[in-house]
């Protein structure tokens, strides 16, 4: 019985990691590439939209990026959104498209960057370990209605704790993976 709520929750689990390595893709290191723009939302024909639904984004040289909308009157409004995100990117537009250099980083903003990494990741463990805090309350109360046996809550807490290991250690190969391109 407890193999049913565990095996219906590990999609669970996956997508917190799936969301913390989107989240952390998204922090730009000193190489330009297009997570760090492509889910920007902008403000396009009365909806919000990504970019990457709105234009091709390339990396033309390690510090630069390009992105050419496949409709040209999207430029501006593409433009604004890249200024008005959090991302603190200066975009250039002209007729073909939005280019943005990357400057190099600074000490300070690595060790920013470092710590907000650190946060998304912990976002993400905190996601996990509520799943598998509701899975074992929800063995608990079978076992309370002595539907399942203490058995099982015993070997359901083993199973969850070789999932939470192994989610651990997703974290931490994706955070020191993401320090290493950050001290570049």
């Amino acid at each position: 019985m407890y193999k049913d709520l565990i095996n219906q929750r590990k999609g669970d689990f996956n997508s917190a990691f799936e969301r913390a390595r989107s989240e952390v893709a998204s922090i730009r290191t000193g190489r330009a590439h297009s997570s760090l723009v492509e889910d920007i939302q902008v403000d396009y024909m009365g909806s919000r939209v990504k970019i990457k639904e709105l234009a091709t984004i390339t990396a033309p040289e390690p510090r630069s990026l390009m992105i050419q909308p496949w409709d040209k009157t999207a430029i501006p409004f593409i433009e604004k959104g890249i200024r008005d995100s959090a991302h603190g990117l200066s975009p250039v537009a002209d007729n073909v498209g939005i280019r943005i250099n990357l400057p190099p980083l600074s000490e300070e903003r690595r060790k920013e960057f470092i710590r907000l990494l650190h946060n998304k990741v912990e976002e993400a463990r905190i996601k996990t370990r509520q799943i598998r805090e509701d899975v074992i309350k929800k063995v608990q109360a079978e076992v309370r209605a002595k539907t399942a046996r203490e058995d099982d809550m015993r070997k359901a807490k083993e199973e969850l704790q070789k999932i939470m290991d192994d989610a651990n250690k997703k974290f931490d190969e994706l955070i020191k993976k993401k320090e290493q391109e950050l001290m570049l």
